[in-house]
């Protein structure tokens, strides 16, 4: 094994001194008290952060917007379950990483196969381009209602182009600046993943005041998390194993190991890194989305549990200002959304930093990775602009083909004695883990599958066979298809939630 497939010349580079402080810390903890162990990990936390940022973005917003609006609180129950499944694959990959110390790019193309691993690569590039598109078109969305609340004529498309853009490359440099920060230096880390806490922190904040100025029902919230409600009809149906099988998207599944190498995270980090998926990633998930699905469960829910898909981010603010007689819950909603995107965006941009370099065999360096960080740029252009309908329809082609191929990679190598040795482990705890495991793949499988008919398949047919009454219309003169045409299929809206 060569020695450049090993670790990152991030952390271990410019701050061993801090990362061997930090390993002993670590040993010290082991033999201690769950709450001692827990208290010492919450110092240290970091890469689930990433995580959590990259899958709060514009998909999660439309998601918990779109169960929140059909079914009241009765699926709060999902987004936290699905999460969870996630939390069991990073934890596999956790495993690999942090007892082989390699990069999974070039170990996963040496004991499984090079086209897989590029396939790999590419479904992390093609997600991360595609949905930044969206992630810009709801932080536009957000900030000309914004813009709307404080007078400006909503009337008036140049400013609207103005506002949406203007905002737009706000965020595109406060993420460079963040960014290229990541990748420079050891304090750059640490500056961004604190950037990254406070993003959801504001969001956090921003939806729980939304939910406290409405009126909750606390025991139907109750039952929305623990009552396991299934819709009775075959579109909640695919709302729910869609939500189930999509919230982690493949360029999490990238993202997530370099981020533990460029800590320098190692076998001693093995509890940290468990605990920092729980207090992480599926703390703040959970919190985020079911704050978001209340707040439509308590002012748009009208008591039908009829999916409703026609319902935006943006225009669920609008609407609970209408509801509350005040426009401080849509002032707060769109600020929410606007952190939300922001944080989303920045780690497209670290992950595409990340798999440039390892998908064409260059060298990890801080110029290499500012550059190809800025791959997914092109994104601005969702600000105001609508996507064309092939940008989503290969998306879920590709994205969500490779992600039950991907994780039963994941099983595989954590699984290959050769890969893992004596860190492999035995007996029930093992069984228990490759249980969860094989439901983890079971269920993203069944949800990909849902996914790539209705953003792929179903599209397509739609294009190649409209039905008479769009026929009709597109070929009468002087008529052009309108955005409405290219409304998302029932079930549609969670398929970005991951990116």
């Amino acid at each position: 094994m060569s020695t450049s497939s090993k670790g990152l010349p991030m952390a271990a580079k410019w701050d061993p001194e801090k990362l061997a402080k930090d390993e002993q810390v670590l040993r010290e903890l082991e033999n201690k008290s769950l709450l001692t162990r827990i208290r010492g990990y919450a110092k240290l936390t970091g890469p689930a952060w990433l995580q959590s940022a990259m899958t709060l973005g514009a998909g999660s917003a439309a998601a918990s917007v779109m169960a929140g609006a059909s079914f009241g609180y009765k699926l709060l129950w999902v987004q936290p379950l699905a999460m969870l499944l996630g939390v069991v694959m990073f934890a596999a990959l956790a495993k690999i990483v942090l007892n082989t110390g390699e990069r999974p790019y070039q170990l996963f193309a040496r004991e499984l196969s090079w086209i897989l691993a590029f396939l790999w690569a590419l479904g992390t590039i093609v997600a991360s381009v595609i949905w930044h598109f969206p992630q810009y078109g709801l932080a536009g969305g957000a900030a000309w209602d914004l813009a709307q609340v404080f007078g400006a004529p909503a009337d008036h498309p140049w400013l609207s182009y103005v506002v949406r853009f203007g905002v737009a490359f706000c965020i595109l440099g406060i993420n460079i600046f963040t960014v290229w920060n990541y990748g420079s230096h050891s304090a750059g880390i640490k500056l961004y993943e604190t950037f990254l806490r406070w993003m959801i922190r504001i969001v956090i904040v921003a939806f729980l005041a939304v939910v406290i100025l409405s009126k909750t029902d606390w025991l139907g919230v109750f039952w929305g998390f623990f009552g396991f409600y299934l819709p009775s009809d075959p579109t909640g149906w695919t709302v729910v194993l869609g939500a189930l099988g999509a919230t982690v998207g493949i360029n999490m599944t990238f993202l997530y190991p370099y981020s533990l190498l460029a800590k320098g995270w190692g076998k001693y980090h093995q509890g940290l890194a468990k605990w920092d998926l729980i207090s992480s990633m599926l703390i703040p998930y959970t919190l985020v989305t079911s704050l978001v699905v209340i707040a439509m469960a308590n002012t748009v829910y009208d008591g039908r549990d009829v999916v409703n898909t026609d319902l935006k981010p943006v225009e669920a603010a609008a609407v609970f200002s209408q509801l509350m007689g005040s426009n401080l819950g849509r002032i707060i909603l769109d600020l929410g959304f606007l952190a939300m995107t922001c944080g989303a965006i920045s780690t497209h941009m670290v992950v595409c930093g990340f798999t440039v370099c390892e998908m064409f065999g260059l060298e990890y360096t801080a110029k290499r990775f500012r550059l190809f960080a800025l791959t997914p740029c092109i994104g601005i252009l969702g600000a105001a602009l609508p996507s064309p309908l092939w940008m989503p329809v290969l998306a879920s082609a590709i994205c969500l083909t490779m992600l039950p191929i991907a994780y039963l990679a994941f099983f595989l190598m954590v699984n290959k004695r050769s890969v893992l040795g004596e860190a492999l482990g035995s007996g029930p705890k093992r069984w228990a883990f490759n249980a969860a495991l094989i439901v983890a793949i079971a269920v993203t499988t069944a949800g990909a599958s849902i996914k790539i008919k209705t953003g792929a398949i179903d599209p397509i047919r739609k294009w190649l066979n409209p039905p008479p009454a769009e026929a009709a219309e597109s070929a009468a003169p002087g008529t052009s298809q309108t955005a409405d045409a290219e409304a998302p299929a029932p079930g549609a809206a969670a398929s970005t939630q991951q990116q």
